[in-house]
């Protein structure tokens, strides 16, 4: 896969089709003309910071959804893992499956300090624009509320 400039603001969401939690294949285009996405790419289920993120996103979950807009989340961790970690977080959005990072890549997500999975939260339009473009590895809280802003400020 050809290496592409990061994902920003303005742009078209890439296509791009990946497995969930359940087995089912889910297209990113499913969404457009429905709903608003917030797409969260986070290092690894049942780690510390992701957990937290996870469990934010799940506790604004009901906001999301009155605000119009799916959540889902991304890792390289299997459909497996992710039944687990949904499980036991009582988490009620997808999870979907990046198997080799391809997705992560097609964004063009930066790795932290050269080793980490990056944490990045995409807010996309229902005409399938990026919105909002938020990197933070550490505070986890504002992935939700930057999230949540854009989609108040969306007409």
């Amino acid at each position: 896969m050809a290496v592409t400039a990061p994902v920003q603001v303005g742009d078209p969401v890439p296509d791009f089709s990946l497995p969930s939690q359940s087995g089912e294949v889910v297209n990113v285009k499913d969404f457009i003309g429905q709903k608003a996405v917030v797409l969260y790419f986070y290092p690894k289920d049942d780690t510390p910071g992701c957990t937290a993120e996870s469990c934010a996103f799940r506790d604004s979950y009901q906001v999301f959804q009155d605000a119009g807009a799916e959540v889902i989340g991304i890792s390289a961790d299997s459909p497996a893992s992710h039944t687990q970690f949904a499980a036991k977080h009582q988490l009620p959005f997808m999870l979907l499956s990046d198997s080799g990072n391809k997705i992560r890549k097609l964004f063009g997500v930066p790795a932290t300090l050269g080793l980490l999975p990056g944490r990045v939260t995409y807010v996309i339009d229902r005409q399938g624009v990026v919105r909002k473009v938020f990197n933070s590895q550490f505070n986890f809280k504002a992935h939700i509320d930057e999230a949540l802003k854009t989609l108040q400020e969306m007409p």
